[in-house]
């Protein structure tokens, strides 16, 4: 499994997962900067995603759902908010209404994701902050931790 560690602190009011591949750090830059790739991973196996629009800019913005086994869609959205490629990517996300468009724009969390040479290979920290306590409680309770865990654990064989 590539996630080595999962650390919630509701303190900090945050999710961070970190992450082990044996890929140099601009290959493993390529499952955030593609949206092919990312498809491939982001969401767990059992919810796999498809990006709708990704304009991968600082203010770009992207569409995406993920399917359930029962064709069930989840609706995602993201507002990219700084690139300093291939280090560290940051963005703004939350749920998306049926149209792409985000449902509350009160209730989104921001995503930082940073990307370091670590021995032969890289090290990916991504680290999510929520709005208040109860947001990450309502998140973790709908499985983000597991969920995350799972996907990432999909970079492994994508990175192949």
């Amino acid at each position: 499994m590539t996630v080595i560690s999962t650390t919630k602190d509701v303190e900090a009011l945050t999710l961070t997962f970190v992450a082990e591949f044996t890929a140099p750090v601009d290959r493993v830059w390529q499952v955030w900067a593609d949206p092919r790739k990312l498809e491939r991973w982001w969401g767990p196996p059992t919810w796999p995603a498809t990006f709708d629009s990704y304009d991968f800019t600082p203010g770009g913005q992207v569409r995406y759902h993920m399917t359930g086994p029962d064709g069930e869609k989840a609706r995602g959205w993201w507002t990219i908010t700084a690139i300093d490629a291939p280090h560290r990517l940051e963005f703004d996300d939350g749920f998306a209404d049926d149209n792409g468009d985000p449902v509350d724009l009160t209730d989104i969390t921001r995503g930082v994701v940073t990307l370091e040479a670590a021995g032969a290979g890289t090290r990916m920290t991504t680290v999510s902050t929520f709005t208040s306590a109860e947001q990450l409680e309502r998140m973790v309770a709908m499985g983000m931790l597991e969920g995350m865990s799972q996907a990432m654990g999909q970079i492994d064989e994508l990175l192949k």
